[in-house]
Parts: structure tokens; sequence; C-alpha cells
């Protein structure tokens, strides 16, 4: 689903003269982040913790952690006016309900909702049990938009836009997609065929710094590449809320629409969110990176002749490393050829080993706030000392120094 009138109906007017149903599709988009990048191989078995979920138990919709949207929203060509009246819970489930009603000059009602302002997140495993109608017109979605978007400087599609599912009509092929700006607008979709999607199914995305990858019922059907802005791509290394509705109509699903199967549902058993933690996998190997302390500084290798700093306004060439897959799930990190060491702890690490041994093997940990650590094999955190003296792998746990970025 989208946002913004005025950029979407000529972008999906022309994504649909390029196809017969859906040209935001795999091979759709010359911006494609994943068309000429392969994306990062995934990360060993990770560990999900949830941090926000709505189980719809009760009677009315939690509007403490969602908000109504209403109106005609004027997008996509959308033959619905959104309404709360449209919108409930009930028997544990939330019910968006399209209907043929008139109601502020559009010919159908319908609902939708966000958590914006109330819920957002950067990363992290966002998922749904859906079960959708499956009406000729209808375009029932689970999606996500930057946090931005409010902002004049942004909009759409300057935020993003994460389309976690969407569906048209009697179709039993469901949609994941990206949107983003890279000077011009750019989108990047897959899509699969489900077991019948009037039966409830697990609809997910997992995402992190490098890539997002979008799942049903836990099967992986697509995969864009986001490592290092790739294309363009840094909207989607920033927060983004949860949007759940149901249009009636519009550019994608065509306006042929089945009145005597309304009123129709889309029924919602839970959206949860989970934070995902990771190591050793996770890590871009094979990448050349640049690493940022949480003092918005860069970390050198000092060429080797001194120990290294977190205390770089610029990257150069001595603020560059390339990720080594170390063997093990750890990895170790290279900068003028020569292999970062954690010197055990027992003094400041330095740049300047010839070959890899064991204190130049860290495990890369992945935090939940998009952050990631380095932990060296005498099981201490690489610590940036906030740049006023040289860095240490001496710290027990993760606090602000031990967190990076890339």
């Amino acid at each position: 689903m989208k946002k913004q009138n005025t950029h979407l109906f000529s972008i999906m007017l022309v994504c649909i003269m390029a196809s017969t149903l859906f040209s935001c599709s795999k091979d759709a988009s010359v911006n494609s982040p994943g068309s000429n990048n392969q994306a990062p191989t995934a990360a060993p078995p990770p560990v999900y913790t949830l941090v926000w979920q709505d189980e719809f138990d009760g009677t009315s919709l939690n509007t403490s952690k969602w908000s109504y949207e209403n109106g005609n929203l004027g997008v996509n060509n959308e033959k619905q006016y959104y309404q709360t009246a449209n919108v409930a819970v009930s028997g544990g489930k939330l019910l968006i309900t399209a209907r043929k009603q008139t109601v502020g000059g559009q010919p159908y009602t319908s609902g939708r909702i966000n958590t914006n302002g109330k819920f957002s997140t950067k990363y992290g495993r966002i998922e749904a049990s859906i079960k959708l109608p499956a009406v000729q017109g209808t375009w029932p979605a689970f999606w996500m938009l930057g946090s931005n978007i409010g902002d004049p400087n942004v909009g759409w599609p300057k935020c993003g836009e994460i389309d976690i599912m969407e569906q048209t009509n009697t179709s039993n092929t469901v949609l994941g997609t990206i949107h983003w700006f890279n000077t011009a607008y750019s989108y990047y979709g897959g899509n699969t065929t489900t077991n019948g999607v009037t039966n409830f199914h697990v609809y997910a995305i997992e995402w992190d710094a490098s890539s997002i990858r979008w799942y049903v019922d836990g099967v992986l059907f697509h995969t864009a590449n986001i490592l290092n802005n790739i294309n363009g791509t840094e909207e989607f290394h920033n927060n983004f809320f949860i949007l759940l509705n149901m249009a009636v109509g519009g550019n994608l699903p065509g306006n042929t629409i089945n009145d005597a199967a309304l009123p129709c549902t889309m029924e919602v058993d839970y959206v949860r969110v989970y934070s995902i933690t990771q190591s050793g996998g996770s890590a871009p190997i094979g990448s050349t990176i640049t690493i940022r302390g949480n003092n918005n500084s860069f970390v050198s290798g000092e060429n080797g002749t001194q120990a290294m700093t977190c205390n770089r306004a610029t990257a150069q060439a001595w603020e560059q490393f390339t990720v080594v897959d170390a063997g093990g799930g750890k990895v170790a990190l290279r900068s003028q050829n020569k292999y970062m060491s954690s010197e055990n702890g027992t003094q400041a690490i330095t740049c300047s080993r010839a070959t890899i041994g064991d204190w130049e093997k860290f495990d890369w940990i992945s935090n939940s706030d998009g952050t990631f650590s380095l932990r060296g094999n005498n099981g201490m955190y690489v610590s940036s000392e906030n740049g006023a003296q040289a860095m240490t792998c001496t710290r027990p746990t993760i606090q602000g120094w031990e967190k990076f970025t890339y």
C-alpha cells in the first residue's frame, strides 16, 4: 500500500502497463538492490526476543498501540472510504471489513490502522497471522512506512516502505516489496504462491543491517540486499511503523469489484515483533567496511604502528576493514593487510598481526538496536573507550562504548 498520491498514481500506472499482473517483481527494477548484488549469507540460528505484540484478545482495538486512519486518502485510485466502524476486535482477532457502502463520495468503505507515534522499530522480525478474503477487487496489506514520513523534507518514497504482505483479488499469490528513493522512485519485489490465502498464514520479514528477507509460514521467498546502503537504500536503516488495511479497487487489483461478495473481512490473529540477536554468520563476510563508535567517530587500525583508536572524524584507508571468515562462526578484521588482535585483553588492541591466531578471532554480535559488538576469544567485548584512549578488549558486558555501526 502507498501513502503519497502525487507520485504513486503515475508510478503504479507505469508498473501496470509494464506487466500483466505485478511489474514490481523480482526482475522489475533497474535499481533493484538484489538484482546485481548477492545478499549476505544467512546467519546461524538466531535468538528471538519478543519486544511488541498485539494478540487482539479484547473487545475493541487497543488504541494505546494503534490509531485509526479515516477518510478518503486519495491514493492509488482506490474506491474505499476508511472509517473506524469497519475495524473490530472479536474472538481474539482483528477484523477489517470492506463493505458496499457510499460514504464521503466513495462507493465502498473499509478500515486502516497504524502504529505511528506509538510503536516503531529498526530491524527485527515483524510477523502476523492473517486470513484473507480473496474477493475480486480487494487489496489487503500488512506493511510498514518510515517513521519520518511526516517530515516535509522527506515524505514518500524517501521515507521508505516495506510491504510484508500484499494480495489482490482471488489470487493465491502474495507479494513482498520495498519502495525507496534513489535519485528517483525505486522498488524491488518478489512473490510466492500460498496454499490458499483464505486460510491463516504467518507472513513475516526478518530485517537487519544487511538485508530484508520475506517469509510465508517460515519459508523464505524473497531477499533484498541493503548492506552499506547499496543503491541508495539508506531509508531501510531507520525506524518504521506498522500498518494493516484492506483497500477496495485501485491500481494494483484493478476496479472490477465483486459487489455480491461484500461485505468481506480480513482477519488478523496477532501481530508480533521480535529483536534478533545473532553471532558469527550475521557479519558481512567479504565486505570492506568502516566502523563507527557511539561517539560518532571512526575506528582506525593506525596502520599497525600503534594501538587502535576510535577518534577519526572521517574514514580513509586506515579506517577501512575487510571482514574475513575466520572459521567456526568467528570473524577477523583486516586493515592494510594486517589483522586486528584483542591482545587477549592484556593490553590495548592492535592491528598488526600478519596471520589469524586465536587472539585475532572475534564473535560478531548483532544487537537488537541495529548495532553490533565484537567479543574476543577471552570472552570480553571490544570497547571504543569513547575515543578518549586506545581501544581495549576487556569489557564483560555490552554497553554504549561496546556498540558499533558500519
